[in-house]
């Protein structure tokens, strides 16, 4: 409908002006049905160029506008905008439509299988995930589920920093547990960390060490000696954690890398020596420093250290090396807002390396911090990491429904307050509660009925007149455009947003309205409406990981 009336107003334009190309139509849908089901500006945009009135040129690009029967009416208002009415039939036709695709209804092919690569959460494997990790989940699996919905085929991934200072400082802790140093001991490592789960690790590090003599790492008087074993233990324990969070946030990744295998496997090394071939380094005080001052970074950034070892965005752009090299032309990384200083440099890297990665390669979303509040004050702590709130603790709080939603509800750029007690709640202040109550009484509606949904797609829709009906046609012909949107500025937040709306208006229609009446296509053309509704809000629901409950 908003190519159809872009197109028609261009046709009028060219009545008053040469040249339409520079023509920027922009279609807005008023927040009241009252004003129409869209409205432009044009009118005002041409004012200056033609040195005349707006609500004359609106009235002029009206009388110029090509008849169409989807079009009811156009007005103009306020100070020159012009509002479009479409027809009944063409909102009822939307409501056919989603009948009829079910669970195909709002996709597309915008993506035409392009293959895109989707990292999150790569979370360091130094303890359990915590409640940012939980936003960078919730945010990178709904982009992954748009991208699909408008036919990306998408890859995720997740990247393990197996490798430098914090795994080393995850070593020296578990060993400093297993060999009786507890965190308050002035011998714990300073940087060490602290949560009890440190002592799980230890304690099942000993006793696997105690039954596996090939892998034994406690002397005789119970000192652990074997760090190297003690560092692999730890992080495939932590990976093993990790994975049983993200299955109970059910989040699932095609493809995990690690930190440590760039290394291992020469390409961290290589890089480099492209790097240097391309003749982007400099020797400079002892250290091997990457000119990224070339590529728009305010300053030059050191490679290698003077003392040995890279810096940490070294790995980084050999990770993305790989990334464009297994043919991902088109790669989004979602992440913590504190990688925002390494966007830059590790974009310098990429462009150093004349492979041909165009600018602005790979693309960003970055999240703000969580801030998690119960009875109206922060919480901090979790017992078992000691120092954050983990994951888990929210998933066992308040279910993976709502945690989901909660985390992806508001733009990643926001910072977001976590507010338990109303994720807990049943009533209508929760948004979760809801939008999902909404799916749930049309359920109830359908299984009283009893009839045939399928044949619904048949029914006559003209009964549907009244503007508690209209709003909702309006709502369910907005979504594909909902999820087209999302996905293009990448904005999982969008979704749950339409999804409360439409959950209002189902909300409004179904305490004034009685379905089950006496009058067969009245009832036929109500069960139609809130059956498309259901079929959208299932739809809205699944791009955001959520159920969509038949019974609550």
């Amino acid at each position: 409908m908003k190519q159809l009336i872009t197109e028609l107003l261009l046709q009028a334009a060219q009545t008053l002006v040469d040249d339409t190309s520079a023509l920027n139509v922009v279609l807005e849908r008023p927040k009241s049905a009252e004003h129409g089901d869209f409205a432009t500006n044009l009118a005002m945009q041409l004012a200056k160029p033609l040195k005349q009135n707006p609500r004359a040129i609106a009235q002029a690009i009206i009388d110029a506008l090509p008849a169409h029967a989807a079009i009811r009416k156009v007005e103009i208002a306020g100070a020159g905008f012009i509002n479009f009415f479409v027809s009944d039939s063409s909102k009822q036709e939307i409501v056919k439509l989603a009948l009829q695709a079910g669970y195909a209804f709002g996709r597309n092919h915008a993506g035409q299988g392009e293959k895109v690569q989707v990292e999150f959460v790569s979370a360091n494997p130094t303890g359990p995930l915590h409640v940012g990790h939980g936003r960078g989940a919730a945010v990178g699996d709904c982009l992954c589920r748009l991208l699909d919905a408008n036919g990306w085929q998408v890859t995720r991934e997740f990247y393990y920093n197996d490798a430098g200072a914090q795994i080393d400082n995850l070593s020296k802790s578990v060993h400093a547990r297993a060999s009786g140093i507890g965190p308050e001991d002035a011998r714990f490592p300073e940087d060490g960390y602290r949560g009890e789960y440190i002592l799980d690790i230890a304690n099942a590090y000993l006793a696997k060490a105690t039954v596996i003599a090939d892998d034994m790492a406690v002397t005789a008087s119970g000192d652990v000696h074997d760090m190297e074993s003690i560092r692999k233990f730890a992080v495939a324990y932590l990976r093993h954690e990790q994975d049983l969070d993200l299955q109970a946030f059910q989040i699932k990744f095609d493809v995990f890398s690690l930190e440590s295998a760039l290394y291992t496997e020469g390409k961290v090394e290589d890089t480099v020596q492209q790097l240097i071939l391309s003749g982007h380094t400099k020797e400079e005080e002892g250290a091997l420093w990457l000119q990224t001052t070339a590529f728009g970074d305010d300053k030059d950034r050191v490679m290698r250290k003077k003392e040995g070892g890279y810096t940490y965005f070294v790995p980084d752009v050999a990770y993305h090396r790989e990334k464009w090299n297994r043919g991902f032309k088109r790669v989004i990384n979602e992440q913590g807002a504190d990688h925002h200083s390494t966007i830059t440099r590790v974009r310098a890297g990429l462009q150093a390396l004349n492979m041909g990665i165009p600018q602005g390669w790979p693309e960003y979303v970055l999240h703000q911090m969580v801030t998690v509040m119960r009875g109206g004050e922060e919480v901090k702590l979790s017992k078992r990491a000691g120092s954050y709130v983990t994951l888990r603790d929210l998933i066992e709080e308040v279910g993976c429904d709502a945690t989901r939603y909660f985390l992806a509800a508001r733009s990643a750029d926001s910072q977001l307050v976590f507010d338990i007690d109303l994720a807990r709640a049943q009533t209508n202040d929760n948004p979760v509660y809801y939008i999902q109550y909404a799916h749930a009484r049309i359920c109830s509606v359908l299984n009283q009925w009893g009839g045939s949904v399928e044949a619904l797609a048949g029914a006559d829709l003209a009964p549907l007149q009244s503007a508690a009906e209209t709003t909702l046609m309006q709502a369910i012909g907005q979504y594909p455009e909902v999820v087209s949107n999302a996905c293009t500025a990448l904005a999982p937040h969008m979704m749950a947003n339409y999804l409360k709306e439409l959950a209002s208006a189902l909300h409004s229609y179904y305490n004034d309205t009685k379905f089950l009446v006496e009058d067969a296509q009245v009832k036929q053309a109500r069960l139609a409406l809130i059956t498309a509704t259901r079929t959208v809000l299932r739809n809205g629901l699944f791009l955001l990981g959520v159920s969509a409950p038949e019974k609550m």
